[in-house]
């Protein structure tokens, strides 16, 4: 009973979870990642130091409504800059570089980084930071002042945990693999109250939004960029999504409910290997995916 009353008063506050950073159904996908545009044939610059930088969010997700985003100016002797400004792992490698030539002193400038590499793939789960660097040179700009270094970084994360709120993993019963009437459970049940805040996990495509006598009211996830899909059921409603809608990770997806053959309120979920939800591919055991997003979202 305890647990139970827990996780009723956790629903108030769900929406100050803010995992993803979208927190209603009809919210405006984010925009394109900046260009990355092309270095200058003949790079020139003047002795440049940061004024401002403003790194937003402090913490963004793959495909998610809001990329992370610089936003800086830079002061200098001279009034044209060949800059270069750098997405840099924990390590300082450069994972992603962008090019903007003839930048003048304190007009502002701002790169979107999307989130993926050179070659092209997701970034891995972690902390990284932006660097402007002047085109040619082989240090970062100096900052205005030591504060500013905490603004150029931010925390990237593949994955968002799914619920908006307190909530609790099944016990052996909810459990991948558990004994079911003719069949095996394939997903892992995470209690939480009824109306909860679902998310995507992973934002890509609706394979599937519907009702079915044992899901109830679900909805399947095609990840982009990944290689699974992920399954939602016992939704209270049907999803606001339809079949064939682009979806972002973080996304409101529907609230926790008890529909179809559910004992008490939770969260099915399931996630499937390639080739995918019933197209040859096998579920897997989601449980330790699951913690590790919950311990960063």
């Amino acid at each position: 009973m305890a647990a139970l009353a827990l996780l009723i008063c956790g629903a108030g506050s769900a929406a100050a979870a803010g995992t993803g950073g979208a927190l209603t159904p009809g919210a405006t996908p984010t925009k394109a990642g900046s260009p990355t545009g092309a270095p200058s044939t003949a790079p020139v610059s003047g002795s440049v130091t940061i004024a401002t930088a403003t790194t937003t969010p402090r913490k963004s997700y793959y495909y998610g409504f809001r990329y992370p985003r610089l936003s800086f100016t830079i002061a200098s002797d001279q009034p044209r800059n060949d800059l270069q400004i750098n997405v840099l792992d924990e390590a300082g490698l450069v994972l992603r570089s962008f090019y903007r030539n003839d930048v003048a002193p304190n007009v502002a400038t701002a790169i979107r980084w999307d989130g993926t590499t050179a070659e092209g793939k997701p970034a891995r789960n972690g902390h990284y930071s932006f660097s402007v660097v002047p085109q040619g040179a082989a240090v970062a700009a100096r900052l205005a002042t030591p504060s500013t270094a905490a603004t150029l970084a931010f925390d990237f994360y593949g994955f968002a945990f799914p619920i908006l709120g307190a909530h609790e993993f099944g016990m052996s019963a909810g459990r991948f693999g558990a004994g079911r009437s003719g069949h095996t459970h394939q997903g892992q049940d995470v209690m939480a109250a009824c109306g909860l805040p679902l998310v995507a996990a992973r934002g890509g495509t609706v394979q599937y939004s519907g009702y079915e006598g044992n899901a109830g009211n679900y909805i399947v996830i095609d990840g982009k960029g990944s290689s699974y899909d992920f399954m939602y059921a016992h939704l209270a409603e049907p999803s606001p999504l339809l079949t064939g809608e682009s979806v972002r990770t973080g996304q409101p997806i529907g609230v926790v409910g008890d529909t179809g053959d559910a004992q008490g309120c939770h969260l099915h979920f399931e996630m499937w290997a390639a080739p995918g939800w019933y197209e040859g591919g096998s579920p897997l055991d989601p449980l330790l995916y699951l913690q590790k997003w919950d311990r960063y979202s």
